[in-house]
């Protein structure tokens, strides 16, 4: 019955949520409350709304909101922790938005955006052309090709065109082909400059033609302009606080292999990705002139600013910006897992605040990091996944700290690894960073979970006799794929050749599932086997590994594999 309840009570939870935030995004107010907002905000607000409901949000974003809003709705990654890609769809579903507002609004908010950025936008919907390179000429033998002949020798005839300030468009994908052309017969009226800018940038994009001589692997206008717009877009979010992909990625390779301490209580040099990314952050907040929202004049913003952030809160749409949880371990289950970070993290707070913010900032580059270049089952983190990963990972660190080999042997069946008895001391913080921490406990979990876990399982299939033929072709088709990645160190990418595990044992597979990741994590499956529960266990559910002693259960069930998978 409560379970009914639940399901039933949900959506109309949920339609209350949007209820309340549309009243409040559809007061009079909106056009004062929105240029407070974060832009990481507006995009959660975006994202729950959806776009074609936030056209009168969206117009009265300030210029610096819009671009970083840009910036964070129109690049999709393809595949979790790869770069970014720029999403032509969705630059047209934005004009089309803008246009819905109103032609002058449409035009007065583009004008307010990087000509670079539309620019890269337009060319993929258009071509530009000067009409006057159609204008026939004279010629000494062959009879003159009129204008219009010449017009549509390029093309088969029937594709949408038009003439707009002097310059021929093209269409060359039909989508947003009437906001288009509403919005630069807009731009030339009422933003004459901005308007040429942006066309002489898309006409010289249409002449692009391939090197001649052999250097054709150079990239062509179009792809270049392209990517100049990626790399600023890159160092500007970078700025701000975003790990890039690229740098996220070399930063988590790196991390596999710790540079080593010479004493427990002996600091790491930083790691050159971190440091860079911090040196940044700190040059973009000298520069960034401050805001106080109370000296606005208007005592309702601060107020409805909170209601928007606490309805968001509310819908599972924040935090925009991942934090670990180090709330009291009574209040939040999690913090309980944390034990080492908690309590060294508390110690900062009441004896030195400037590190403890400054640990804070080393969390949320590490949570950002892990969004930006890693995956977790396959998929991207989310925000609040991240932030908790990147926790447990600092935990797991600084219990590890310095990195000891585990002393669990074949003659030894305890599910904890067993490790020195110095622990870091309650001051360790203030002297030293959390990425070093986290670097030591990623390694770890490289070494002692992603590695191991593949030599154990080439091993178990090795000698696992099965009397199925197909199940014996997908068997050897798994260890063939483990032995591959494994030599590459990059058992992860074996992952999608497990689900033949699934045929002998579903708990099995989907443990195994969760340890052979890039981020390893412990599945609720595999601690139910360890504790031999029968009751049912939700496939999905699973924690981040933050201490030894979830290691040696991993070690504990890795032994008993065999047995399980064994017919």
């Amino acid at each position: 019955m409560s379970k009914t309840t639940n399901r039933e009570t949900a959506p109309r939870d949920e339609e209350s949520v949007k209820q309340r935030l549309a009243r409040l995004l559809d007061t009079t107010s909106l056009a004062r409350v929105v240029p407070h907002l974060a832009p990481e905000t507006l995009h959660r607000l975006i994202q729950y709304r959806g776009l074609d409901a936030c056209g009168e949000l969206v117009t009265s974003a300030t210029p610096a909101q819009l671009t970083s809003l840009l910036e964070l709705d129109l690049w999709r990654h393809a595949q979790p922790g790869r770069d970014e890609q720029f999403d032509v769809d969705r630059f047209g579903e934005w004009l089309e938005v803008l246009v819905d507002t109103g032609d002058s609004v449409a035009a007065r908010t583009v004008a307010t955006l990087d000509t670079h950025l539309v620019i890269v936008g337009l060319s993929r919907y258009v071509r530009v052309f000067d009409p006057g390179t159609f204008e026939p000429t004279a010629s000494s033998d062959d009879e003159p090709m009129d204008r219009n002949e010449m017009m549509n020798s390029e093309t088969s005839g029937d594709v949408l065109e038009c003439e707009v300030g002097g310059y021929l468009v093209r269409a060359r994908r039909t989508g947003a082909w009437d906001a288009i052309v509403t919005l630069l017969v807009t731009l030339d009226t009422e933003h004459d400059h901005y308007f040429h800018a942006v066309m002489q940038g898309c006409r010289r994009l249409s002449n692009s033609r391939p090197e001649i001589g052999g250097l054709d692997d150079l990239l062509m206008a179009p792809e270049q302009h392209l990517h100049d717009v990626e790399i600023q877009r890159e160092r500007r979010r970078s700025q701000q606080g975003y790990a890039t992909p690229a740098d996220a990625r070399a930063f988590l390779q790196m991390a596999r292999q710790p540079r080593a301490a010479s004493a427990p209580t002996a600091p790491i040099a930083t790691n050159p990705i971190a440091t860079a990314y911090f040196r940044a952050a700190e040059e973009e907040a000298d520069t960034r002139p401050a805001t106080d929202v109370a000296a606005c004049g208007d005592d309702d913003i601060p107020s409805s600013i909170d209601a928007v952030i606490e309805l968001l809160t509310e819908a599972g749409m924040m935090p925009g910006r991942p934090r670990a949880l180090l709330g009291a371990a009574d209040e939040d289950p999690r913090a309980a897992r944390l034990p080492f970070l908690r309590r060294l993290m508390e110690f900062a707070l009441h004896h030195d605040e400037a590190a403890y913010f400054t640990r804070n900032r080393e969390l949320a580059f590490l949570a950002n990091t892990l969004l930006a270049g890693c995956s977790v089952q396959s998929r991207p983190f989310t925000p609040q996944e991240a932030s908790d990963a990147a926790a447990s990972i600092c935990n797991l660190g600084l219990e590890c700290w310095p990195a000891r080999e585990p002393r669990a042997t074949s003659q030894g069946a305890s599910s904890a690894r067993e490790l020195d008895t110095a622990m870091p001391p309650d001051a360790f913080l203030v002297d030293h960073d959390l990425v070093s921490a986290f670097e030591m406990g990623w390694s770890v979990l490289y070494k002692d979970v992603s590695l191991f876990v593949a030599d154990q399982l080439m091993s178990t299939l090795a000698d696992l006799q099965c009397v199925d033929a197909d199940t014996r072709r997908g068997l050897r088709a798994l260890q063939r794929k483990l032995v591959i990645q494994r030599e590459a160190g990059t058992p992860w990418l074996a992952r999608d050749a497990t689900d033949v595990l699934a045929m002998l044992d579903m708990t099995a597979w989907v443990s195994v599932l969760g340890l052979l990741d890039e981020c390893p994590i412990l599945p609720a499956a595999l601690t139910a086997v360890l504790e031999r529960r029968t009751t049912s266990v939700s496939p999905t559910a699973f924690e981040f590994i933050s201490t030894t002693a979830q290691i040696g259960d991993i070690r504990l069930f890795m032994r008993t594999l065999p047995g399980v998978l064994s017919p």
